[in-house]
């Protein structure tokens, strides 16, 4: 990376993509008009020099020397991940739980050596990829240790094989979405998993948080994608058979997809890959009524047409990506497949939606093409004209927090018979803790993957807050809306993983006998208990 496009030490993304004065005066107009915000500030961005960061407590050991440092921006830029509350504390120059080293092994024997050193030296050692955790999975503050040392696979880039007839892959951990497209391109595959965080997010980040990506349907998360992985623990290398599928026993694999480095490092693994699609067809649906709109989804994905993209946006997120204007809700709804066309199941999806009292008016669009370049395939394969909103909404974040708003996210998986009460419990729950801590507030809903047996809800929080009070006042609505959710059954997260802020709702949703059982392994695995402690355990 150039020095000129180097990322934000404490925001999403690149420096120079920061919302500049003009963006943010144009947002503050917006949040004022259109939400009745009151009059908001707009303050200026921290520098390098502004932080408060604590002097490193342990020196780099001459074995590490090589592949660690304890620079004041290295060490800065990998302190948080990128949530509200990470950027909050960015910010507002708070680096205190800064790690200590920043190591970027270059290979397996790098991680061996640097997580055997930890070992012997009491040093807490977290896993890092891009930085883009929502869920505190990267910060350690390391109190019970000597220091804490950052493990940036970040180095770790590369598409080690390609098997065309098998169509898969072995990616090292450390591959962003697009470093692997790029040396996938070379065979014509594409692995087509695009996460949010797409543009900065890691291999092994996904694996190891159980990414969700761009399928709607079918295939959810990395998890159905990935055929083997493998990890450098304290007791030595975990290595999983590349397999398609087994039966014997339970899944190995299980044990490292969401593991968080709670176990050890991931360091690469065999993932499906495919050609890219030429045969596309997508349409959005409008509807007036909310609820018509979900019996919509629901029938469609019932219906086992398996669309990439079925997406329904609410009408206050129809809103804030700046969609429609009216009061609809929409739905939209795409199919791709690198064999047929698929026109015939989106006539069919529309059909139902139809049924349900959705239009169309612009029509639907199908494609058939055997040429285009990566990018514009992403941008224009099954997600529909609202994907460049969805990609630039973290750093509009950024912007939003330097004047003061408090803007989070949280998702969640539930039946569909239990999902119309956990809605409007959020809507009366969540929007009233930002009312009551904040004045005002601003709730938004759209589903980002939908099952047969019920959808995965995705909500995003606007809110005025209190400068100096931020935290405070997030913490309080965050515990209304994680409350809200157990107490429906619905699960703490569905793609943002456990970390340490959805830690105690974790251990509510699964057995106390099963967290037994995870804890035994990781005395197994871990015995000194190095491995990002605080997360997930």
């Amino acid at each position: 990376m150039s020095e000129d496009r180097r990322r934000s030490f404490w925001a999403w993304g690149y420096e120079d993509r920061l919302p500049d004065d003009e963006d943010r005066r144009e947002m503050k107009a917006q949040l004022e008009t259109l939400l009745g915000f009151p009059e908001l500030p707009v303050m200026e961005y921290p520098t390098l020099a502004d932080i408060d960061i604590p002097e490193p407590r342990i020196d780099v050991p001459d074995e590490l020397a090589d592949f660690a440092t304890a620079d004041r921006r290295a060490r800065a830029s990998r302190t948080y991940g990128k949530a509200y509350r990470d950027l909050v504390r960015g910010f507002h120059g708070d680096f205190s739980k800064a790690p200590d080293i920043v190591a970027t092994p270059r290979n397996e024997s790098d991680v061996e050596a640097a997580i055997a050193w930890a070992t012997e030296a009491n040093v807490a050692v977290v896993p890092f990829g891009g930085g883009t955790s929502v869920v505190g999975g990267v910060e350690c503050g390391g109190d019970s240790y000597a220091g804490v040392l950052c493990l940036d696979m970040r180095e770790m880039d590369r598409v080690l094989e390609v098997d065309e007839h098998s169509r898969s892959a072995r990616i090292q951990a450390g591959a962003t979405g697009p470093e692997i497209q790029d040396q996938l391109a070379d065979h014509g595959l594409q692995l087509r998993h695009y996460p949010q965080s797409y543009e900065f997010s890691t291999y092994g980040g996904w694996v190891a948080t159980r990414a969700g990506g761009h399928f709607a349907t079918r295939y959810t998360h990395i998890d159905d994608f990935v055929e083997s992985v493998r990890a450098v623990t304290p007791a030595g290398s975990l290595e999983t058979r590349r397999l398609p599928a087994s039966g014997a026993g339970p899944d190995p694999n299980r044990f490292l997809l969401g593991s968080e480095g709670a176990f050890g490092v991931i360091t690469e693994g065999w993932t499906q890959v495919q050609p890219r699609p030429h045969h596309r067809a997508r349409a959005t649906m409008y509807f007036d009524d909310y609820w018509d709109a979900v019996e919509a989804t629901r029938e469609i994905v019932q219906a086992r047409l398996y669309p990439a993209n079925c997406r329904l946006l609410d009408s206050n997120e129809a809103m804030l990506n700046e969609l429609a204007f009216d009061g609809s809700h929409l739905l939209v709804l795409g199919f791709e497949s690198t064999d047929h066309p698929v026109g015939d199941d989106l006539e069919r999806a529309m059909e139902i939606a139809e049924d349900h009292g959705g239009t169309c008016p612009e029509g639907p669009t199908i494609e058939d093409r055997s040429t285009g370049d990566e990018e514009s395939d992403r941008e224009d394969s099954s997600e529909g004209s609202w994907r460049d909103s969805f990609f630039e909404a973290p750093y509009r974040f950024n912007g939003l927090v330097s004047m003061g708003v408090l803007v989070d996210t949280f998702e969640t998986a539930v039946t569909w018979d239990q999902f119309p009460d956990l809605h409007e419990a959020l809507q009366e729950n969540v929007v009233g803790a930002m009312e009551d801590e904040c004045g005002a507030g601003f709730m938004s809903c759209r589903f980002t993957h939908v099952y047969e047996d019920g959808p995965a809800p995705y909500y995003t929080l606007i809110a005025p807050a209190e400068v100096g009070e931020e935290l405070d006042q997030w913490r309080t609505i965050k515990q209304a809306a994680s409350d809200t959710l157990m107490e429906h059954g619905a699960t703490i997260t569905h793609h943002h993983a456990v970390g340490r802020v959805h830690k105690d709702h974790y251990h509510e949703e699964v057995p106390d006998n099963y967290l037994d059982a995870l804890q035994s392994m990781k005395r197994t695995l871990d015995p000194e208990s190095i491995m990002n402690p605080g997360a997930l355990l």
